[in-house]
């Protein structure tokens, strides 16, 4: 179990530097990466997903003392992976995207989802 605790570690501290990358620095990220730099009313939405990025990220360091008692917070952590994932195939097919922006953050979404939904620990049905 100790790998789980490790990887939602990990993963959180991931979730939070995101945050903080889309937080304060949205521009100089985005360039960073290879993106176009967004129209200045964009920051807004940018800085509405680094608050959840930031929080989602807290939970998981929370999580990762006790997963078990928090399942479902790590089926919704698969979930928003498999989104990101899907989004990201979505636009790389269509031509918005070049494989070069995408094929990162589309790679860490599969390690994130095929290990989180391997070593998740299982649910027990209520009695």
């Amino acid at each position: 179990m100790k790998k789980l605790n490790y990887l939602l570690k990990l993963i959180a501290s991931i979730q939070i530097m995101l945050g903080l990358a889309y937080l304060f620095a949205p521009a100089l990220f985005l360039h960073s990466m290879g993106h176009s730099i967004p129209q200045p009313d964009i920051y807004y939405p940018l800085g509405m997903l680094a608050s959840r990025f930031i929080a989602y990220g807290i939970a998981l360091f929370v999580i990762s003392s006790s997963p078990a008692q928090h399942v479902l917070w790590i089926n919704f952590m698969i979930l928003i992976q498999m989104i990101d994932l899907g989004v990201g195939i979505f636009y790389t097919a269509i031509g918005v995207l070049p494989l070069s922006l995408s094929a990162f953050p589309m790679f860490n979404a599969t390690w994130i989802i095929l290990l989180l939904a391997l070593w998740r620990p299982r649910q027990v049905p209520a009695k």
